[in-house]
């Protein structure tokens, strides 16, 4: 009997043009798995599974045997097993990818204006971190490339990103420079309210995970005091239960969720987060997890799904020029929009 899907799976490793640094330490090479499927009539589909190491909650020892067991199902069956993989976000969304891809006959997953080149994703600059004089040349690069809203991260040198902070609001307004700063969980719960009420007055945007992930009736006392918004990020990881997220969000209460495919459940995972929040009034962006071209061009078109066709919030996807070696993919960044070509 010729089963519906053929499957071979590739791991491969990207390397950072430069060192990519956040407070939880410092990436210089990326490792993924990518997934093709073949159906009966020889088309093929391609998706990409990146667990990033100790963050993702699939980020596991035996990755590689799990995914082989999960794809056999797929080529068996011809149906993603949903509810078996729940708890590995990264390997649905890679098998989600290759099947939108294969159904889809080609790289135009989704009939919209951005894939029809017609309208651009709004994206911020990423200013990674590094010593205060580095990310100072960085973030003027970011703006005097067209960013008009720049996220940095934080959680290494206070006393320098405060610096840093007053240096850019001392020449550009909210209205001219919006800022996000992510501080991937850098401070402790008996300093996060003074760091907050310190950051309140450089006019930002939001602060990603002040604290680190676990910790919801810490998160949820600065989410009630600050006036600085707060949104969740790695707080999300192995949330994967719609029960879950509902008593999640209804605890905390964060002004914004940040959300990644590979780490929230995968596509599907993802929409389930944004109607909850958007039930609740809390306000959310996608952004990418470093993954090649692959991930982002497909996290790109999942983007354009969740928020229709004129997106006006900037999200986190421009990170297509991280790696010496990705991948080549209909994408361009032009001013600080994502366009696919």
């Amino acid at each position: 009997m010729t089963l519906p899907l053929q499957a071979r799976i590739e791991e491969r490793t990207f390397h950072f043009k430069q060192p990519a640094g956040t407070s939880r330490g410092v990436y210089r090479t990326r490792k993924s798995w990518f997934i093709t499927l073949t159906d009966k009539e020889g088309r093929q589909g391609t998706g990409e599974c990146a667990p990033l190491p100790n963050l993702s909650c699939d980020d596991v020892p035996d990755y590689a045997e799990i995914l082989f067991r999960h794809c056999h199902t797929l080529t068996r069956t011809g149906e993603i097993p949903f509810d078996e993989l729940r708890p590995y976000p990264s390997m649905l969304f890679g098998l989600e990818t290759a099947m939108l891809h294969l159904k889809s006959g080609g790289l135009q997953f989704y009939n919209t204006p951005w894939s029809r080149g017609e309208e651009g994703i709004p994206i911020n600059g990423l200013v990674w971190m590094g010593t205060k004089e580095e990310m100072q040349e960085r973030l003027i690069e970011k703006i005097e490339a067209g960013f008009s809203c720049i996220k940095l991260k934080i959680g290494v040198d206070l006393h320098g990103e405060l610096e840093l902070l007053e240096y850019v609001r001392c020449r550009f307004g909210h209205d001219e420079v919006q800022l996000r700063v992510d501080a991937n969980g850098a401070f402790s719960t008996g300093e996060a309210g003074e760091i907050l009420r310190l950051l309140q007055s450089y006019d930002l945007h939001s602060i990603e995970q002040p604290i680190r992930a676990g910790q919801w009736k810490d998160m949820a006392r600065l989410c009630r005091i600050s006036s600085l918004p707060i949104a969740l990020d790695e707080e999300l990881i192995g949330i994967n239960e719609l029960q879950e997220k509902e008593r999640l969000l209804d605890e905390i209460k964060p002004s914004y969720l940040v959300l990644k495919p590979s780490l929230h459940g995968g596509m599907q995972g993802t929409r389930e987060w944004v109607e909850l929040a958007r039930q609740r009034g809390i306000g959310s962006w996608v952004t990418s997890a470093l993954e090649s071209n692959v991930g982002l061009h497909a996290i790109a078109h999942l983007t354009t799904r969740l928020y229709g066709d004129h997106i006006e919030m900037a999200q986190g996807l421009g990170t297509g020029l991280l790696y010496t070696d990705n991948i080549d993919m209909p994408l361009c960044i032009k001013g600080q929009k994502l366009w696919h070509l």
